[in-house]
């Protein structure tokens, strides 16, 4: 039996940076807003890359952790309740009378009156790790939803990148123990965050790379891990969880096949945050134009302008200009 079909005003494909002001700016509004994302969490790339990392450029704040930043844009939002379908994939848009609507990778419908792409770079795949893919979902994973769940654990983290270092750092003082596998001599994550990791109890092994994952794969319960290194020796570390941070592959997946504009891996928009259709904004990495600089505050901007040009589209009696926040109660 298909769930019923979910109704809002505003449909919002991406949950990072971008896709959270716009959850806000809607409600501000007066749009109820859906969020899909194909990850597990909010945040996008800030989440999966670099949650422990220190964002400067964003305006009135010297410095914020990357994921100190997203709880702050998800707090921000949730003045206006907007609803969140994680870990699920916008696959057709197809139109009703004129209006979206958006069948996920679930079977979920969407059917909104608009709908705002703010997808980033397009829709990421984890580069896997050479073995142990039947562990994907159990002990193995490529994203940390939930930094408490490996609390007095033993963790194998695999990457040499600013997502396995944030990850090592963050989980050294609570997991029982973290060991980082690197296949490379030399680390290419920030060097202050390498300092820490370095400075702290985690095992470091470098030239080296994993080669099997053991344990009951039926309860999904893992015991340990083979390491070899460059020379072929090899050695067994204890293991409850690995996380294989060797970053993501991102493309624009089924936003390809909806018939938009493309210039490139991008989606053309023209100065009010349409795209080429009926309906269908973008806002953030993922769109294109003249002159288009691809930073963090710039996105913010461009989400704001397509949900006040989504507001009059909706309800024509509405004025572009939406007045100042601190007007409102």
């Amino acid at each position: 039996m298909s769930a019923p079909p979910v109704r809002t005003d505003v449909l919002v494909v991406g949950a990072g940076p971008t896709g959270l002001y716009g959850a806000y700016y809607a409600g501000f509004r007066g749009l109820s807003t859906v969020v899909v994302d194909v990850l597990p969490a909010l945040g996008g790339q800030v989440t999966a890359l670099y949650p422990e990392k220190e964002i400067r450029d964003v305006a009135a704040i010297p410095s914020i952790r990357g994921r100190d930043f997203v709880s702050a844009l998800e707090a921000q939002a949730a003045a206006f309740d907007p609803t969140y379908l994680l870990g699920r994939q916008a696959r057709r848009l197809e139109y009703a009378d004129g209006e979206p609507f958006v069948t996920l990778d679930d079977g979920t419908v969407v059917h909104a009156r608009a709908v705002v792409l703010t997808a980033g770079i397009g829709t990421p795949t984890p580069r896997p790790l050479p073995c142990g893919d039947e562990w994907a979902g159990t002990a193995l994973s490529y994203f940390v939803v939930d930094p408490t769940a490996h609390a007095d654990r033993d963790v194998v983290i695999v990457g040499g990148g600013d997502s396995a270092l944030d990850w090592a750092d963050t989980l050294e003082p609570i997991a029982r123990s973290v060991t980082l596998v690197h296949r490379r001599a030399v680390f290419r994550g920030h060097a202050a965050t390498l300092a820490r990791v370095r400075a702290g109890s985690s095992a470091i092994h470098v030239d080296t790379e994993v080669v099997g994952l053991h344990g009951d794969l039926g309860s999904g319960t893992l015991a340990k891990v083979t390491l070899r290194g460059k020379g072929g020796d090899e050695t067994v570390v204890a293991a409850d969880h690995v996380i294989a941070a060797l970053g993501f592959i991102s493309d624009l997946g089924p936003l390809r096949d909806w018939g938009l504009a493309l210039e490139g891996r991008s989606v053309a928009v023209d100065r009010s945050l349409r795209t080429n259709l009926p309906r269908v904004y973008a806002a953030g990495d993922l769109t294109d134009y003249d002159g288009k600089v691809r930073l963090m505050s710039v996105g913010f901007g461009e989400v704001a302008t397509a949900m006040n040009h989504v507001a009059v589209d909706l309800d024509p009696d509405l004025t572009l200009f939406p007045g100042h926040s601190t007007d409102s109660a």
